[in-house]
């Protein structure tokens, strides 16, 4: 099995975006993790669909779009700069008309994903399984950078797995997002995780480099 690479854009040096957007391409990254919140679905606000926009301009890696907001459905037409490549993510908290949504990301032409809270269940997902292309599994609560890794999220992903294996969509990929240090990304390998969304703690620490920390990345997810 080998891992992707999708670096959290919310870590760059946002006075030297492009520079770091470079160096991830220089590294070959897979994915490029964009997170926007809206203070109300979890308490902070980050990036925004003009700075996707501008990301666009500058890069053809894929881009991995984290919606953490409420009634995403309602935000969608802001994503109409993706292309096939692209992943749209929302939260299955984040809307009572879930399938709807989905739906609609569908409609946009991009890859669906699908993330679950720490304390969401993975089995609210089994009905949903023939329309999604990713499952993103919080192993933090979602807001924040640098937090600490909850310990039971390993086993949520390995769980996650089996019941993708079991059900026939083992062509699901997981995605992991929340402290994927170097030590808990090998974790996170070992339990089925197939999207590494980097930050602080690995892709942008800051004892090496954005590309030696990358090519490390490499060795632990077996690319």
């Amino acid at each position: 099995m080998v891992g992707k690479i999708a670096p959290s854009l919310m870590c760059v040096d946002l006075l030297n975006v492009e520079r770091d957007i470079k160096l991830l391409e220089e590294a070959g990254v897979d994915y490029l993790h964009v997170d926007i919140m809206d203070n109300h679905f979890v308490p902070n606000i980050t990036l925004s669909f003009d700075f996707i926009k501008s990301i666009k301009r500058i890069t053809d890696i894929p881009l991995d779009v984290h919606l953490m907001i409420n009634n995403p459905e309602e935000s969608l037409q802001y994503l109409d700069m993706l292309t096939a490549g692209d992943i749209v993510c929302i939260h299955y908290e984040s809307t009572i008309h879930i399938h709807r949504a989905i739906g609609m990301i569908k409609d946009l032409g991009v890859k669906v994903g699908l993330a679950l809270n720490p304390g969401t269940p993975i089995g609210v997902i089994e009905n949903l399984l023939p329309d999604l292309d990713m499952v993103l599994i919080m192993t933090v609560n979602p807001g924040f950078a640098g937090q600490k890794l909850i310990p039971s999220m390993l086993d949520k992903i390995e769980k996650l797995r089996a019941l993708l294996n079991e059900k026939g969509y083992s062509e699901i990929e997981i995605e992991v997002d929340g402290n994927v240090s170097f030590d808990h990304a090998k974790l996170m390998y070992e339990k089925g995780a197939d999207i590494y969304v980097g930050g602080s703690s690995s892709v942008f620490s800051k004892e090496n480099s954005i590309v030696e920390n990358c090519k490390r990345f490499r060795e632990i997810i077996g690319s």
